[in-house]
């Protein structure tokens, strides 16, 4: 079995499968061989294999080491882990630590670098503290826009009660 690259071959180009290609087109060092086209995969990914017999296009589940089978290119880049684990038990069994070691030195803590001055160093700031604060700031949020609606609505119920008085004391003095 030969594997063509992912270059366009010409020759190639509305060939069949089971049909036979003779070698010398491939280049100088397959001069006087043949070729049979066993499968391929085209222009979607779809892979074009013997066997197959249905008129349209089929997703077929294969492993590796089957014929046609073509990797995924995927390129895995490692990250360092940016948060790590929170109880002492899971810290523990990720280091190996004993009950004796501190587990406050092994905990993963984020950097985080300080938008008012460019040349300021990095400080480390766990995730808990930010949300605790990030949860404050909406609690003390909530509460003004409360006190806003309470005094924004017993002003509405004042004046209403003004204008009932009003129409009350209108009604007396013409009766």
């Amino acid at each position: 079995m030969v594997i063509i690259s992912n270059r366009p071959q010409p020759h190639l180009l509305r060939q069949k499968i089971a049909q036979e290609v003779p070698g010398d087109s491939l280049g100088n060092e397959w001069k006087g061989y043949i070729f049979r086209i066993t499968g391929g995969n085209e222009k979607q990914g779809f892979l074009m294999k013997q066997g197959v017999l249905l008129p349209y296009r089929v997703c077929l589940l294969l492993d590796d080491g089957h014929l046609c089978y073509r990797t995924h290119r995927v390129e895995y880049n490692v990250l360092p882990k940016r948060l790590g684990h929170k109880r002492a038990t899971k810290i523990r069994s990720f280091f190996n630590l004993g009950k004796e070691d501190d587990v406050m030195k092994y905990v993963l803590r984020r950097k985080v670098k300080r938008a008012k001055k460019e040349d300021a160093k990095p400080y480390t700031k766990p995730a808990a503290r930010h949300l605790h604060s990030l949860k404050g700031r909406h609690i003390k949020h909530e509460k003004d826009q409360k006190a806003e609606f309470m005094a924004l609505l017993s002003k509405r119920v004042a004046e209403k009660k003004a204008k009932l008085a009003a129409i009350k004391a209108d009604h007396k003095t013409t009766t």
